[in-house]
């Protein structure tokens, strides 16, 4: 008999990542569960369909079947089970995790909902690798820090308050916004198979991956660890 599956929003478990003074957050949503008592597990039903064809489908051992998949690119099996997080971060990154075509997203919407101009999302000054375009070096000095906190601070409080007065003089919000900076906070939700999920982590843990990218790309790897540790375990992901 196969399984009844559902998806099944669990307790919220949060990964706070630091940035600076402001904190961007990943949490659990929700993973892909079999409904029957037999596969209690989501890196069990990976190994049910697996074994679609094997007259043993309901073998409940299904670490060394996970492993060699993993090991031998049998990739297919991992697209069985769906994981969706929520992710606050700025609009800036944000538009790198939405080139992330393989996965569903749903994100904040600045046309229906005014902007909590608050929680602007700041970052710290590096250095421009000239070597690589795509790399920044966390190597400058202090005053040009406090010069560029300070510069974040009064983009910051302008675009509040120019945002804010354009919406008092009732412009639409999907015109106010563009008066805002990438700083500007979002959140949106991630949803994609565990293949979309190992190869997000794989792609942007790297250090080629902005900065404020890559911690949340950690966050996410945590959950993913402890959501499936078979799985992390043959992808060598529990030793950090």
């Amino acid at each position: 008999m196969k399984p009844n599956v559902e998806l099944v929003v669990l307790e919220a478990q949060e990964f706070n990542v630091i940035m600076n003074s402001d904190t961007s957050n990943v949490t659990l949503v929700s993973v892909t569960h079999p409904t029957i008592n037999e596969h209690n597990s989501p890196e069990s039903l990976m190994a049910y369909c697996a074994r679609v064809s094997s007259p043993n489908q309901n073998n409940p051992e299904y670490a060394g079947l996970l492993s060699y998949c993993i090991k031998n690119g049998h990739w297919s099996v991992f697209e069985m089970v769906d994981m969706t997080l929520e992710i606050k971060t700025s609009r800036a990154i944000a538009a790198q995790i939405l080139r992330h075509r393989s996965f569903s997203f749903q994100e904040f919407s600045q046309r229906y909902a005014s902007v909590n101009t608050s929680d602007f999302v700041k970052t710290e000054a590096r250095r421009q690798d000239k070597q690589n375009r795509q790399n920044s070096i966390n190597d400058m000095p202090d005053d040009t820090r406090d010069w560029f906190n300070k510069a974040q601070d009064d983009i910051n409080q302008l675009s509040t308050q120019l945002y804010q007065e354009a919406l008092d003089r009732g412009v639409a919000k999907e015109c106010a916004r563009f008066l805002l900076p990438l700083s500007t906070p979002t959140r949106l939700y991630m949803k994609g198979s565990i293949r979309s999920w190992i190869h997000y982590i794989e792609l942007r843990t790297d250090a080629s991956t902005q900065k404020e990218h890559r911690d949340i790309a950690f966050a996410a790897k945590q959950i993913f660890c402890s959501q499936f540790p078979v799985a992390a375990q043959a992808l060598a992901w529990n030793n950090g």
